[in-house]
């Protein structure tokens, strides 16, 4: 039983760090393109835009919650 949650686990992991690898490069390409229909950004949002970001913010919550999952199957073992 703990070899499969292990193995899930690892497994979910991986799941969300390509999720986030993912939504990082997908961020890139749409912050390169120039539109002129956007409106200003804020000051804020411009000198951090990746910690203003929910999707981010998603992906570091759900990664920690996998690792503290992990965690806690070894420390019963």
């Amino acid at each position: 039983m703990f070899d499969l949650s292990l193995i899930l686990s690892s497994l979910g992991l991986l799941i969300l760090l390509g999720g986030l690898f993912y939504t990082v490069r997908i961020g890139r390409l749409v912050s390169a393109r120039q539109s002129e229909l956007d409106t200003e950004i804020d000051e804020k949002i411009r000198r951090h835009p990746i910690v203003l970001n929910p999707v981010f913010l998603a992906y570091v919550i759900g990664i920690g919650l996998v690792i503290l999952y992990m965690l806690y199957h070894v420390s019963l073992s």
